[in-house]
């Protein structure tokens, strides 16, 4: 007789499957909080776009956005979260990229050098620098100077005091951030300005025996319900930059409201096939503003733009007290061409 031997389990309800412990849901949900910003802004960088608010604010941030996409990895790998860590580490080398000096990293300037000249652009908020400027200039010894948010009492000021070295200007009046004043150890012709809400005066300047077109840049910024403004502002800049590109050498200087990470402004280098001095320097990612918060400037928005006629001997960034801005010294030489 054959007997079956049977396995009696104590009856009772089945025991729940396992959750995840409370620490690594915590992680993983900290991980995907992390990541989603700079996956969102690297898409945009890369996709060239600068969307609507909040993606062009966040724009001028994109290099230290590698921080929270770095954490985010880390964190979904000790929430054993594969795939989302998978996931952090590709929006982390892609904002790691698009944090890359943009454009080439020399200009094709060719023949002998016909002129040494030094360019200062400096923002001094609603004239409250106009005095450290003046200082600057005399130190420095620029030939030619940009200076934005220059109000009637900053221009007045500013002509009285350089009449000798800058006998020539062309001038934006307005109050606040509406004036501009754009002064120059070489004659000038007029030119007319970029039509903007913020002065962007313009001039031709007799240097080196070349005609030399200069225009001071200062759109307004993109602030949330003026981003179209801002890109209309720039889109003329690009306009000017564009009409110049085959023509006489160019100057473009000033405060773009804009980094190299925001797609308008790199529309402004590639139509005019303009070179940001401070890449040319190895400064791409210098930061110039802001100036006056208990952190340090985290943004380069002041820039001086070169056409192909220029090389760049050197570029330093100076502290001007009562502006927060970091005004940018740029050391060039204007060759003959071809």
């Amino acid at each position: 007789m054959e007997h079956v031997l049977t396995e009696h389990r104590p009856s009772g309800p089945a025991s729940p499957p396992t959750s995840p412990r409370p620490g690594r849901r915590l992680a993983t949900w900290a991980a995907a909080l992390l990541v989603a910003v700079p996956a969102v802004v690297a898409g945009c960088r890369l996709l060239g776009t600068d969307a609507v608010t909040p993606v062009p604010q966040a724009l001028s941030f994109l290099p230290w956005l590698t921080v929270p996409a770095g954490l985010a990895a880390l964190l979904a790998l000790a929430a054993r979260r594969l795939p989302l860590a998978a996931f952090a580490v590709l929006v982390l080398a892609v904002t790691a990229w698009c944090a890359l000096p943009y454009g080439p990293d020399t200009t094709t300037a060719r023949g002998p050098v016909v002129e040494r000249l030094r360019v200062l652009t400096a923002n001094v908020e609603f004239g409250q620098a106009t005095q450290a400027l003046t200082e600057a200039v005399r130190r420095e010894g620029p030939q030619i100077v940009y200076v934005s948010e220059c109000d009637p009492a900053c221009a007045r000021a500013l002509t009285a005091a350089l009449a000798v070295s800058h006998p020539h200007r062309a001038v934006v009046d307005g109050e606040g951030s509406a004036g501009s004043v754009l002064l120059s150890a070489y004659p000038l012709t007029a030119r007319p300005a970029v039509p903007a809400a913020m002065g962007m005066p313009g001039a031709s300047a007799r240097i080196g025996g070349r005609n030399v077109e200069l225009r001071l840049a200062h759109p307004l910024p993109p602030l949330p319900g003026h981003v179209d403004l801002w890109k209309r502002e720039l889109g003329r800049v690009e306009a000017f930059a564009a009409a110049h590109r085959d023509g006489d050498p160019v100057l473009l200087a000033g405060d773009f409201n804009a980094s190299q990470d925001h797609a308008a402004f790199r529309a402004v280098l590639d139509a005019g096939r303009l070179h940001d001095a401070a890449r040319l320097a190895g400064a791409a990612r210098t930061p110039t503003w802001p100036r006056e918060l208990p952190l340090p400037p985290y943004v380069q928005i002041d820039h001086v733009l070169v056409s192909d006629d220029f090389r760049v001997r050197d570029v330093r960034f100076l502290d001007l007290a009562g502006s927060d801005h970091r005004a940018v010294l740029t050391g060039l030489d204007l060759h003959a061409g071809r």
